[in-house]
């Protein structure tokens, strides 16, 4: 099972971040794509693949509206070409990217349109024009120039003789891990660390591919989980408290609870829909955290000792998961607690699972 850390898109720290990363034993890092909030993913992703030469890298998660399916193509192929193969894609339907441009996430239709059309990309193949989804009062059609000749489809052939950037989504909702199961190499599922809610995700999954008769080898999972590796438990929760809520979110973003919860999940996850506050977003001290009980932490995320963090872990690779991405403190924690929290779960929980 890989692990891949997560983090900002600090362009003048990313390198460094990479680096520390590599050294300590990531199998990859992952950054936040979310324009008003931190900086380009892209860039961010470019200085970190020149200073590494074995890390994984990839946007955890761009979205389907602020970037068109070409340019992120273009990007996470341009990412592939500099590290040598080690890109990957990561992709939903758009959360703080979008709330702080007035939006809210991408609308299902649109966004397995764009999912459908960055693959074709990625492979070499051609997008039709009427697919590209660029609407005519915000630009005519190119035959308006009245040119000697146009293309007649978009394609990205500069592309074509790398290695294929893999696609893998974050989803909550059934709906959107049934968008995943038919067209991307893997699902990340974002519905914390309980066993039953992430095999309730996989069996989602693996209906939705059997549906349209793909080959359920072809399809692999991962997740995005809320870790604190701490010794003094009420200190683990306290670090938890603003990534588990941020993630906990998603599976009441609109409402109504995706998949399977008791009486106590189904409370606290209504009360942080009720109290989120977007300009809090994965802040440790906003208005939501308050929604959320060490118990609630104790089932969506991983907290604990090394030893607990190692058995809750090893849970999780039996389910079948081959990749977890970490949102927890990392090595550019700001306090002594999340720096002692990255370095435990660095030296005694990672080589574990080396």
């Amino acid at each position: 099972m890989q692990f891949w850390t997560l983090g900002v898109s600090a362009p003048r720290r990313a390198a460094e971040f990479g680096r520390h990363a590599e050294d300590a034993g990531w199998h990859g890092m992952l950054v936040v794509d979310s324009q008003n909030l931190s900086g380009d993913s892209y860039v961010a992703l470019a200085s970190a693949a020149i200073a590494t030469s074995n890390l994984g890298l990839g946007p955890g998660v761009t979205n389907s509206v602020t970037r068109h399916a070409a340019v992120t193509a273009s990007a996470i192929g341009s990412i592939q070409k500099l590290s040598d193969g080690r890109a990957v894609l990561g992709i939903g339907r758009g959360d703080s990217a979008l709330a702080h441009v007035g939006r809210a996430p991408a609308r299902l239709g649109s966004f397995e349109t764009y999912l459908k059309n960055v693959q074709t990309y990625l492979s070499g193949g051609e997008v039709a024009f009427e697919d590209c989804a660029i609407d005519d009062s915000i630009a005519p059609d190119v035959e308006a120039l009245e040119l000697a000749d146009t293309p007649s489809t978009s394609t990205i052939g500069w592309l074509r003789q790398d290695p294929k950037v893999p696609v893998e989504v974050a989803a909550t909702g059934p709906k959107v891990i049934g968008i995943a199961a038919r067209h991307a190499e893997r699902v990340m599922f974002t519905v914390g660390a309980d066993v039953e809610r992430l095999r309730w995700g996989i069996e989602t999954a693996e209906a939705a591919a059997r549906d349209v008769n793909r080959d359920l080898n072809d399809l692999a999972f991962g997740a995005y989980v809320n870790i604190v590796c701490h010794s003094n438990l009420e200190t683990a929760h306290k670090l938890a408290r603003g990534g588990a809520t941020l993630f906990a979110r998603f599976s009441v973003m609109h409402g109504g609870i995706s998949g399977p919860v008791d009486a106590m999940q189904a409370e606290v996850l209504n009360s942080i829909h009720e109290r989120y506050d977007m300009k809090g977003h994965g802040r440790g001290d906003s208005l939501q955290t308050s929604a959320v009980t060490p118990e609630f932490i104790d089932r969506f995320a991983i907290v604990g000792d090394p030893a607990q963090c190692v058995d809750r872990l090893q849970e999780l690779k039996e389910l079948g998961l081959d990749r977890l991405a970490v949102n927890g403190p990392t090595f550019s924690a700001q306090s002594e607690e999340g720096k002692e929290a990255s370095e435990l779960f660095e030296t005694q929980v990672l080589p574990r699972f080396a």
